[in-house]
């Protein structure tokens, strides 16, 4: 974990997680396992990538992810999006479908969300590694005490943001931070996972993105743009 740095801003609001026992035993666990020889996903400089890509005052939605991605060139940190050139996954085939359905937008050739995470749109995973093709291996491990972290830090600010659960997962980590009770300023707006096991049993039909640019909208702090470019720009990667 030594090889990647954090956002500063981000270091500020949840840099204290680091100095926690937690922590220390996730290192030892990644590093153990790099040590047998395991390949894991994605690469360490692209763990943080979600945090790094919406620094927390530019945070103006948030989507939570499982896992990252456990195929080969797929997870670059932020979750549901692939890197491009690579098959767009069934989940977010589902997704385009539905922000198509919802807000006209066609879907994009491409798998890579960057441009959403560029607007304010945290794109955070519950575990930030995988082993290659052993989905929620690392669950358990000390992943999700940070990112609990980091959902409680940014429920904690008031100023108005959406909070998109798609499955339980989800949903259940989000019952656990107290800014998002009762009270709450901000817009939580929960449907099943768009896999393709759950997507049929209200996923689609949800319109979670006419409902999130319209929250927006009303506390004065702007639409997102979903629409995706068709050659997005990677060369900084």
């Amino acid at each position: 974990m030594a090889e990647v740095k954090l956002h500063p801003d981000w270091l500020a609001a949840v840099g204290g997680e680091f100095a926690q026992p937690y922590i220390a035993a996730l290192k030892a666990f990644l590093a153990g396992e790099r040590d047998r020889g395991k390949i894991i996903y994605p690469r360490p400089r692209d763990w943080f990538a979600a945090l790094d890509a919406t620094p927390p005052q530019d945070v103006r939605v948030v989507i939570l992810g499982q896992d990252p991605y456990h195929g080969p060139g797929q997870a670059h940190g932020l979750c549901f999006s692939v890197q491009p050139g690579v098959r767009v996954p069934p989940s977010l085939v589902n997704i385009y479908k539905e922000l198509q359905s919802d807000m006209g937008i066609p879907r994009a050739s491409h798998g890579y969300l960057k441009h959403w995470a560029e607007q304010g749109v945290l794109l955070l995973n519950n575990c930030l590694t995988v082993e290659a093709g052993q989905a929620a291996s690392h669950q358990g491990k000390g992943w999700e005490t940070f990112t609990d972290a980091v959902v409680a830090a940014v429920a904690a600010d008031r100023a108005p943001k959406v909070f998109i659960l798609w499955g339980s997962h989800a949903q259940k980590k989000a019952a656990k931070v107290a800014g998002l009770g009762a009270g709450s300023p901000h817009l939580v707006l929960r449907a099943p996972h768009p896999s393709p096991l759950s997507a049929h049993n209200g996923f689609f039909g949800s319109r979670p993105f006419s409902q999130t640019n319209a929250f927006l909208a009303a506390q004065g702090r702007g639409a997102i743009d979903w629409a995706l470019p068709e050659n997005p720009d990677v060369a900084a990667e």
